[in-house]
């Protein structure tokens, strides 16, 4: 019972993390990787984006005839925030790829790759046994590839698992998405019944007389 379980909420997490989307976990851990591990940088990258639109704005109001001194002050204030901050992304940018690559990494071999390493160490194991004569011939498919006859195999038991999941998925999408209100489907009803019966009356042109005999 410890292996079937252990291979159901193997392939549940997976599944879930498949529904949810692997890039929402992605951006949640790495908020909290950059909190702990890169804080002054991102404050600093705050505050600076901060100091150049402030700069910015100032050199914006600033005349270039008028007050030149202050005006190229401004502008090399303004030169060197942008390179700092160039700077910064770069290092962030950087620390976010090689977080990406190591979480990514982790998430798949805790998740699928546990799942083959799993199967392959008990292949050879019943995951449970079948009451005789349930499946007929077919009870032989259900041990493939080395579990003992009548049994189910780890391979086969995961392939259920992961097919039973996708349909409760497919379920709860289902119940979640939502409904046509009540008012759409009375005006829906009304549009049906006030323009499905109209019926478009054509003038109908008399018949061409005949020609008279001369």
């Amino acid at each position: 019972m410890a292996l079937l379980a252990t291979l159901f909420a193997l392939v549940f997490v997976t599944e879930l993390i498949s529904w949810i989307g692997q890039s929402v976990f992605l951006e949640f851990f790495y908020a909290i990787y950059l909190r702990i591990f890169y804080s002054s940088t991102a404050a600093q990258q705050k505050k600076l984006k901060a100091d150049i639109l402030l700069s910015k704005k100032e050199l914006l109001q600033t005349s270039a005839q008028d007050q030149f001194a202050k005006w190229a002050k401004l502008r090399r204030s303004v030169d060197k925030g942008l390179a700092d901050l160039e700077k910064l992304n770069g290092e962030l940018s950087s620390a976010r790829t090689s977080f990406s690559l190591k979480f990514n990494s982790a998430l798949w071999i805790m998740t699928t790759g546990l799942q083959f390493v799993i199967g392959w160490w008990f292949r050879k194991a019943a995951v449970f046994y079948l009451p005789p004569g349930w499946f007929g011939p077919l009870t032989w498919w259900l041990a493939l590839p080395f579990a003992p006859a009548g049994s189910v195999s780890c391979g086969v038991w995961q392939m259920a698992c992961r097919r039973v999941i996708k349909v409760g998925e497919r379920v709860v999408r289902d119940l979640a998405s939502p409904s046509p209100s009540e008012g759409e489907c009375c005006f829906s009803e009304l549009a049906s019944r006030t323009y499905g019966c109209v019926r478009v009356h054509r003038p109908v042109s008399p018949p061409c007389a005949a020609p008279r005999a001369v």
